[in-house]
């Protein structure tokens, strides 16, 4: 399907409005040299908030996330439909000088930003690394999103989710401790999150380029995500030493603030102070334990979290989750029961956001930007690229 065709202004609806002549950074065009999660998600980003974002894959394969299935849409995972939505798409052999020629030369002509999470090292070798390409413009902002980080005895090895997981300590802390196994986040945060940093150093640097008129190195990294993520866990080891234990669906540092067995199923119940706890044990009809002194404060109640959430738990498996949902409403204790995937997607809470978002007949329904701008939400552009589908932008 030719390019221009394929390109959607979208008819205006209630849940998904199309874009704005005057999206934020309408005009801005940026360069993905990204493949799996963390790159493609900091595109995606920038290309809902107006960016023009030209993706490049290899052409022999494609982004490894577009066999990443089942299910396919359309021939290409799921996943990277939500991943790479809204972008332009380059097939570029790197091993091809004269590919690579072409496209340094498109980069140099057009890019505002380029955004890479190749192998460490791997730019350099081709000729569009940070330091050839910012020497020859000097404007543009480059963002180096690596696996360890740019330097240290790990900053050559290459890294993926579920390692960062496990190295930068989160997998420690999501679990149920003692025998039980390891258990990864089951959504992939620490690229997602990745993605996220990217984009926040490149909005930083291009209000300092607005300021200055030079571009710059936006670096971030896997692993430096990942420790941001446990940052409240690793003040708390710290400050005491102590290696902070799992502890399933709750905290270390608020009791009840956890999941807990209704009846009929299971309820997230977040007493996250004193008050909140007390009002918990009125609904319960369970006063004596506001009034016993091992649970009088949170501090308490942390000290004694081995007998008081056995107690909660032993008392909350008899009430029908609606019942109990209703009673905590009615004073003001938030809770949440836990919802699979398709309970999530047609929530009437989800449907009332309109952050799932559709485009273009045909295309695959996906949660849009968590955020608006005047009221209305970033909407989808255009739908995801075939591969190499916008390769006569290397012949202009």
């Amino acid at each position: 399907m030719a390019a221009a065709s394929r390109l959607w202004a979208g008819a205006m609806t209630e849940a998904a409005p199309g874009p704005k002549a005057d999206a934020p950074l309408t005009g801005l065009t940026v360069f993905e040299l990204g493949h799996s999660v963390a790159a493609p998600f900091a595109g995606l980003i920038l290309s809902d908030l107006g960016a023009e974002v030209i993706k490049v894959e290899n052409p022999a394969t494609g982004d490894a996330a577009r066999g990443w299935g089942p299910p396919f849409w359309e021939g290409d995972a799921a996943a990277f439909h939500t991943l790479n939505r809204g972008k332009k798409g380059l097939a570029v052999d790197l091993a091809d000088p004269q590919e690579v020629g072409a496209l340094r030369r498109l980069i140099l002509a057009r890019g505002d930003v380029v955004i890479q999470n190749l192998r460490a090292g791997a730019a350099d070798r081709y000729g569009i690394g940070a330091a050839a390409l910012t020497a020859a413009k000097p404007d543009l902002i480059y963002c180096d999103l690596g696996a360890f980080g740019g330097t240290g005895p790990l900053a050559h090895k290459p890294g993926y989710d579920p390692l960062m997981q496990a190295f930068g300590g989160l997998m420690s802390v999501t679990a149920e401790g003692g025998d039980r196994p390891p258990v990864r986040v089951g959504a992939s945060v620490v690229d997602l999150g990745a993605g996220l940093w990217s984009v926040v150093g490149i909005l930083t640097a291009l209000l300092t380029r607005k300021a200055t008129g030079r571009g710059g190195l936006v670096a971030t990294s896997l692993y430096e995500t990942a420790l941001a993520w446990v940052s409240i866990p690793m003040a708390g080891y710290q400050a005491s030493g102590a290696i902070p234990l799992p502890f399933g669906s709750g905290i270390a540092e608020i009791v009840p603030y956890q999941c807990f067995a209704t009846r009929d199923g299971w309820l997230m119940i977040a007493a996250g102070n004193d008050n909140l706890f007390r009002r918990l044990c009125a609904v319960l009809a369970r006063p004596d334990l506001a009034a016993d002194q091992r649970f009088q404060t949170n501090r308490d109640r942390v000290s004694h979290r081995e007998i008081i959430v056995p107690m909660l738990a032993e008392v909350i498996r008899d009430w029908p989750m609606a019942n109990l949902q209703h009673q905590l409403d009615a004073s003001g204790i938030p809770n949440a029961p836990l919802q699979n995937i398709a309970e999530a997607a047609h929530h009437p809470q989800t449907a009332a956001l309109g952050i799932i978002q559709s485009g273009p007949e045909g295309s695959l329904p996906v949660v849009g930007l968590p955020l608006r701008l005047d009221g209305a939400r970033p909407a989808m552009r255009w739908p995801t690229p075939k591969l190499g589908e916008h390769n006569d932008l290397l012949s202009d």
